[in-house]
């Protein structure tokens, strides 16, 4: 499938969508979310994908977040309202996916791009880069990522990001939870393939298992998250790859997963 607003690729189990936007410094417009809706589509569903990469082609900026000209523009609001949906369906698609996301940010990650970077598992981050929320600043607030970001930060932390509008660096969003890792520009690339290849190599099987019980357990009350689990660890037990696995370890060798 061709994308107009991003580069789709595939090799190695690892599925790398990058936005390609750099006129708009990847603003995420009407077109490139759908894009990115169907790429992520596109890669839960081929099962030769293992682990998605989301990142950017622009030198300085990952995304600069949400059209402010769309939010502007002089149309019907039941158009805007539609529009602004895509923002929900796409960290929905991103948080069920069944395979592990890991987004690469070598940049300014602004607004709703700091959402979409949230919704990933993962975050390698370049040292140069910010990430912010300043859209009070222009008039308009941050709701479609709120969610996503008190999901992830500390409530005293993200209201000062939410209400103040400022930007943090990257070790700043290290220390308070939004990134996993900070490295060196000359490293970016090899952390990030690095890290990709480690989860690309896990068993399908359980991933998906894991993956989805992350997801699904995330809000529910703890004696319901427990039975939930506990059903979800029973099940793992079925499979072929649980078994394999401790075989593996065992005999020392590395596993063969059949993915099932």
């Amino acid at each position: 499938m061709a994308y107009e607003t991003l580069q789709y690729t595939v090799a190695d189990g690892v599925a790398t969508i990058a936005m390609d936007e750099p006129d708009s410094r990847n603003a995420l417009s009407d077109a490139l979310l759908d894009d990115l809706i169907a790429a992520f589509t596109a890669a839960r569903d081929d099962d030769v994908v293992r682990c998605v990469v989301l990142a950017s082609t622009h030198e300085k900026t990952f995304s600069a977040g949400g059209n402010l000209s769309g939010f502007a523009a002089d149309q019907p609001l039941v158009l805007k309202h539609w529009a602004t949906t895509k923002f929900g369906e796409l960290f929905a698609l991103i948080g069920g996916l069944g395979k592990p996301s890991l987004c690469a940010v070598n940049g300014h990650c602004l607004a709703g791009a700091l959402g979409l970077a949230l919704a990933c598992d993962l975050i390698v981050a370049g040292e140069k880069a910010t990430f912010g929320t300043p859209e009070i600043n222009v008039g308009v607030f941050p709701f479609m990522i709120m969610a996503l970001i008190y999901r992830n930060v500390g409530r005293k932390k993200t209201n000062e990001l939410l209400l103040l509008g400022e930007r943090i660096d990257a070790r700043e969003a290290e220390r308070i939870g939004i990134v996993n890792r900070v490295v060196a520009r000359e490293e970016f690339d090899a952390a990030v393939a690095e890290w990709a290849a480690s989860l690309a190599k896990k068993s399908p099987v359980l991933m998906k298992l894991g993956k989805d019980a992350m997801f699904r357990q995330m809000d529910m009350p703890f004696a319901e998250a427990l039975e939930y689990l506990h059903h979800n660890l029973t099940l793992a037990f079925s499979t072929e790859d649980i078994q394999e696995g401790v075989k593996a370890f065992f005999e020392k060798r590395e596993p063969e997963w059949k993915g099932r």
